[in-house]
């Protein structure tokens, strides 16, 4: 296995994305693992344990990517590796009510008091696109609002102005989306009141829902400024406005109650994703109850899924949020990110290198800029160019960041000191060479 400090030799990768680029477009499954915001081409995965990836180059990886969030205790931990195994020995699939759906509903609502009944379904994308149409039929109306740089996922009404790997691309309006859509969504920027509370005098009583990341992370990461959320939860009681936190990323995640009990903030509906599922795909909808009994049985609003309620997914939801309590998991990840915090603040100043790092909980976000980041206006400042070199300098040491400026990284219970010290010491030198 090579030395992290080793130049690599990707040959194995290149042969494995070469095939990939007649198989799949641009030779990916999800655009951002595409490196082009980043450059190169991207290296494949054959393993991962606990902190680390092993690439099909042989070359072992400290990983801060996480598989995109859900791999809150790492990766393969054997909890949730046995609950699996032995979930998929008593059947992978029912298409039938089972009690694990039962058992991970429990502890979904003993740490989310706003949701008093909920849906699983299959992804983040589909939790938001559910919430989405539920609001409408709810409501009556049509018209929802998003937020600049927060992405929901690739429903039509929801790729407008949107985050994750539509920046990535630099293509934030996606082609396809009906222009008739794309009119029933009004985006507004993050943190400015004054253009909520202006939207809302004039159109009000003409929308459905809010939707937004409580703490966007798709864009980087950024925090609402102090009264923005209070405001949005006032206007939206006084206007029958149903408001939607998605909490994919940042459910479980920041706290046991996610975001919104971070932030005291309590939504109409909330959509989960990622750590439910502990690794598996899995999506979840819920909140009011009102709400919720519009849909289909009981209401008119349809929604369905096959593998809704998968048992192998609810099974590794079950264990990794048990082992996160067992392990008071949520103090050891603010104890990490301290440690990561001001190793490479030290960094970033001993080099004289212009960094905002912004962290919360066991999410962070390294912007090349000078400037605070408090919106999608302030994201889009960084400097993009010297991000890309940072990536490829810590992948060579054998680091691995999100392979883009406008995606946040990740760190489990299983990264240890160590792991963040060889993370500190490879940023020093890394941006000792600019």
């Amino acid at each position: 296995m090579n030395h992290p400090s080793q130049p690599r030799s990707r040959a194995a990768s290149s042969a494995w994305f070469a095939e990939a680029l007649g198989h799949f477009p641009g030779g990916v499954n999800s655009p951002v693992r595409a490196f082009r915001a980043v450059g190169g081409d991207p290296f494949f995965a054959v393993s991962a344990s606990g902190s680390r990836v092993r690439t099909a180059d042989g070359d072992e990886l400290i990983d801060y990517v996480g598989t995109w969030g859900p791999a809150i205790l790492g990766h393969a931990h054997p909890v949730v590796v046995k609950a699996v195994q032995e979930a998929a020995a008593r059947g992978t699939s029912f298409g039938i009510p089972n009690p694990l759906e039962v058992e991970l509903a429990r502890r979904v609502k003993a740490r989310f008091p706003s949701v008093e009944t909920l849906r699983f379904c299959n992804s983040g994308t589909e939790a938001c696109m559910s919430a989405i149409r539920l609001a409408r039929g709810f409501t009556g109306r049509d018209g929802i609002v998003k937020y600049d740089g927060c992405y929901h996922g690739h429903a039509d009404s929801l790729l407008v102005e949107a985050g994750s790997g539509a920046l990535t691309l630099g293509t934030p309006d996606s082609a396809g989306v009906p222009a008739a859509l794309a009119r029933l969504t009004h985006v507004l920027p993050f943190n400015d009141v004054e253009a909520l509370e202006d939207l809302f005098r004039h159109r009000g009583d003409d929308l459905a829902a809010v939707i937004l990341e409580l703490i966007p992370a798709n864009a980087g990461l950024y925090v609402p400024r102090p009264g923005f959320l209070e405001t949005l939860r006032d206007l939206c009681t006084r206007h029958g406005v149903v408001f939607i936190a998605d909490e994919v990323m940042t459910g479980f995640r920041l706290a046991p109650g996610g975001a919104q009990e971070l932030l005291g903030v309590r939504p109409d509906i909330t959509c989960l994703g990622k750590i439910i599922g502990g690794g598996l795909p899995v999506g979840a909808f819920g909140g009011r109850s009102d709400i919720m009994e519009r849909l289909a049985p009981l209401g008119p609003v349809y929604q369905a899924g096959t593998l809704s309620g998968n048992p192998l997914a609810m099974a590794a939801g079950i264990a990794t949020l048990d082992e996160l309590e067992r392990v008071n998991g949520h103090r050891r990840l603010e104890e990490l990110g301290t440690l990561l915090d001001q190793g490479m603040a030290d960094a970033a100043r001993e080099a004289g290198v212009p960094i905002h790092w912004r962290r919360v909980g066991s999410m962070f976000c390294a912007y090349f800029t000078d400037h605070p980041v408090w919106n999608l206006t302030d994201a889009l400042r960084s400097n993009r160019e010297q991000f890309a070199r940072f990536f490829h300098g810590m992948l060579g040491e054998g680091i691995y960041f999100a392979p883009s400026q406008f995606e946040a990284g990740f760190l489990s219970t299983a990264h240890t000191p160590d792991d963040l010290l060889a993370t500190i010491q490879a940023a020093r030198r890394v941006l000792a060479r600019w």
